[in-house]
């Protein structure tokens, strides 16, 4: 390579930015959520986390408390709202298939380049027929990369190895997108695959598993972990990257301890909760086919980079609500926007307070499925979701509107809030299922009805004068 050449590639990698993932798998075992998830989140950790991916499984899911459920926000999902909101994450999307649940958080200054959520599921337990095995999946292009994310809880027991990895091949080969490009799983650039995996350290006695793991001898026991034997078998499976075992088997424990099982069965100690990831491969050539793929994205071949590193990897033995541990793994994602420019601009206009009705406008700045479904909701700043609105107005509904057309909307002052707060408009898509502008935050002064109604004291914004 000339030094023209390197000088170009390294100005190149200058436009690339690094992104902060966190990711959790938990089999919770029915429980309730613990009163406080934020050791958990790491939330004080530098640099600051961008993305949240949480995967449960066997969240409780007996038939009147999963239609509650579906009626309202499981408390897992409130406890992990409630934990990351007021740190301006907003929950993305969410999956739920009886005790799985997948749940993705973003920062909000994130949300218009993520684009095009969908989600579906897979059904392996009792003849495929029931939800309490299988996988949950959610993808989307974060930054115009294609992301994939599969929480799944495969076959219990030792002997059951090779069914765990006839469900998970089952599952990556038939779960389908309505997007051209990425319609299976294996289609995205990143894809992630984690959740309670059940596979076990074969051969070992208990006496050798307990001994190496109270000695921190860990590296004795990986050569029999089935996970690992399997993926000497299964190319797909080679596919797959992890991170070393470096923390101790997280199944199974007595609650509320970190002691392993004292029961009757008394449990072999195993890395049934796991977290992979895969790049997808290169194309190879026809000179290339008996070769293993490459499961780094080429530089050269590839205008639009993605390159994953993996931090940290390990569990925390602090949470005992479950007879599972919960496992963490932190990755940076380094990548080359696609692009950095909201698919549509919105704005307030003018004072906005509830003594008249105030104005709005948007403009679209790029051509995408726009509908006359699509809305402007006015968000308290640390909103929990899309949805979590304190009103909303339909976008202009008899026509779409044109490229860079400046479309103004009221807002009946009965819908705007009393009281004074910072606020923030967005644009939520009905099509790509997520917010594709945000506004600046701004402040929605409080009204004179709040004044005479004795909701504030007189003297606030000089009301009284």
């Amino acid at each position: 390579m000339s030094s023209d050449d390197e000088a170009s590639e390294e100005v190149s990698r200058t436009l690339d930015e690094a992104f902060q993932l966190h990711m959790t798998t938990w089999n919770v075992a029915t429980a309730e959520p613990p009163e406080d998830v934020t050791s958990l989140l790491h939330l004080d950790v530098q640099p600051p986390t961008d993305l949240f991916v949480i995967g449960l499984q066997e969240v409780n899911a007996t038939p009147v408390r999963f239609i509650s459920d579906m009626l309202m926000e499981d408390s897992w999902s409130h406890v992990f709202m409630n934990t990351l909101a007021p740190r301006g994450f907003v929950k993305v999307t969410s999956m739920r298939m009886q005790g799985l649940l997948l749940l993705v958080f973003a920062k909000q200054i994130h949300l218009p380049y993520i684009r095009n959520i969908q989600t579906t599921y897979t059904r392996t337990g009792i003849f495929g027929y029931w939800g309490n095995k299988g996988g949950v999946t959610v993808r989307f292009s974060f930054y115009g990369h294609m992301v994939c994310f599969l929480n799944c809880h495969l076959a219990a027991h030792m002997n059951y190895a090779l069914q765990r990895v006839d469900e998970i091949e089952y599952i990556l080969e038939t779960q389908e997108f309505d997007i051209a490009d990425t319609p299976h799983v294996r289609d995205h650039k990143l894809v992630f695959w984690f959740g309670d995996l059940n596979f076990r350290i074969a051969d070992h006695g208990l006496h050798f598993l307990r001994s190496s793991i109270n000695k921190e001898r860990l590296h004795l026991l990986w050569d029999k972990d089935q996970l690992t034997m399997m993926k000497k078998k299964e190319p797909f499976l080679q596919e797959f990257e992890e991170g070393p075992l470096n923390f101790k088997p997280t199944y199974k424990f007595v609650r509320n301890s970190e002691t392993y099982d004292t029961s009757g069965k008394k449990r072999k100690p195993a890395w049934t909760d796991r977290i992979l990831w895969r790049i997808k491969p290169k194309i190879l050539t026809s000179e290339d086919d008996d070769e293993k793929a490459s499961t780094s994205t080429d530089d050269e071949l590839d205008e639009y980079p993605l390159l994953v590193t993996q931090d940290k990897y390990t569990s925390d033995m602090s949470y005992g609500v479950s007879d599972h541990k919960p496992v963490i793994a932190t990755f940076n994602l380094e990548l080359r926007k696609c692009f950095d420019t909201p698919l549509v601009h919105v704005a307030p206009l003018g004072v906005w307070s509830a003594d008249q009705d105030v104005l709005l406008n948007y403009t679209i700045q790029e051509d995408f499925m726009s509908s006359t479904w699509d809305w402007i909701g006015l968000y308290k700043v640390g909103f929990k979701s899309a949805f979590d609105y304190e009103t909303f107005v339909w976008v202009r509904e008899k026509e779409l509107p044109e490229i860079n057309e400046v479309i103004q909307l009221s807002v009946d002052k009965d819908e705007v809030p009393l009281l004074c707060g910072h606020y923030v408009l967005g644009y939520y898509s009905t099509n790509m299922q997520s917010i594709v502008g945000l506004s600046a935050d701004f402040q929605v002064n409080v009204s004179k009805r709040a004044v005479m109604e004795g909701l504030v004291p007189e003297n606030i914004n000089g009301l009284n004068e």
